[in-house]
């Protein structure tokens, strides 16, 4: 069994301070199909320090624990999937194609990087994750799609 760190970008056609949000919580729910996280205590912003909420999916339930953010630039959740899997993942976002002189800003987009650190807890976990790891640059680039399916190409 092998801790796994798969790291993948992708662009956004959104400025990191509106990009951020579609890495949050809530904020996923825009354009992850079935994502429905479950906050467990009121919760009025998603993306403070400590802030919990749980997900299900593939009869699996998902701790996550918001362990840093420094809007715009990054934020970082700690997740644990009881008996499966542990770790966090970190996405951070860089502006790209500001430009200069007049007008700039126009089209301004943001480098995201998404980092998963994942760590198996059983002999399946860990076949489940090399899995995971093989096929994750495509992965990302489904988040690429969707987004640009939600938001458009050149928001």
């Amino acid at each position: 069994m092998n801790r796994r760190v798969l790291s993948a970008a992708l662009h956004v056609p959104l400025p990191p301070e509106e990009a951020f949000r579609l890495f949050t919580a809530r904020g996923e729910r825009d354009w992850v199909p079935g994502w429905e996280p479950v906050f467990p205590v009121e919760t009025p912003d998603d993306t403070a320090p400590g802030t919990v909420w749980l997900t299900a999916s593939h009869e699996e339930e998902t701790t996550w624990l918001v362990v840093s953010r420094d809007f715009p630039r990054s934020v970082s959740y700690a997740r644990i999937t009881p008996g499966v899997r542990a770790g966090t993942v970190t996405v951070a976002l860089t502006a790209n194609g500001a430009g200069t002189g007049a007008g700039a800003g126009t089209g301004t987009g943001s480098e995201v990087t998404v980092t998963y650190d994942m760590t198996p807890l059983t002999p399946a976990a860990a076949e489940a994750l090399d899995e995971f790891a093989a096929a994750y640059p495509s992965f990302i680039r489904s988040w690429a799609e969707l987004i640009t399916a939600r938001i458009g190409p050149g928001a």
